[in-house]
């Protein structure tokens, strides 16, 4: 276990973990389709039990709510970096 001791070696090693791990994100966002699908399924199907229909609506309303929430930090994110880049382009220029 000394190794894990060794700075480069906890820097290979939390890379090689972000690798494995974003490779599991890529094929988790590879089945949401099929996922959306399944949920909005149980949702609509009159046959389903009702728990069931309850807890697919739900987690599609929770999932609609982040996804704007997603939205509006984006914009938000986006109009900080502009007014940024404008503010250092006028410190640029005065300087």
């Amino acid at each position: 276990m000394r190794w894990l001791q060794i700075p480069e070696f906890q820097a290979v090693y939390r890379q090689a973990r972000r690798d494995a791990f974003g490779q599991s994100i890529g094929r988790l966002q590879h089945a949401a389709s099929a996922a959306a699908s399944v949920l909005l399924k149980v949702m609509l199907d009159p046959n389903a039990p009702a728990s069931s229909r309850i807890r697919a609506a739900d987690s599609v309303l929770d999932h609609a709510a982040k996804a704007i929430e997603l939205e509006d930090i984006e914009v938000r994110l986006s109009e900080l970096e502009r007014a940024t880049e404008a503010s250092n382009a006028m410190q640029r220029r005065v300087s």
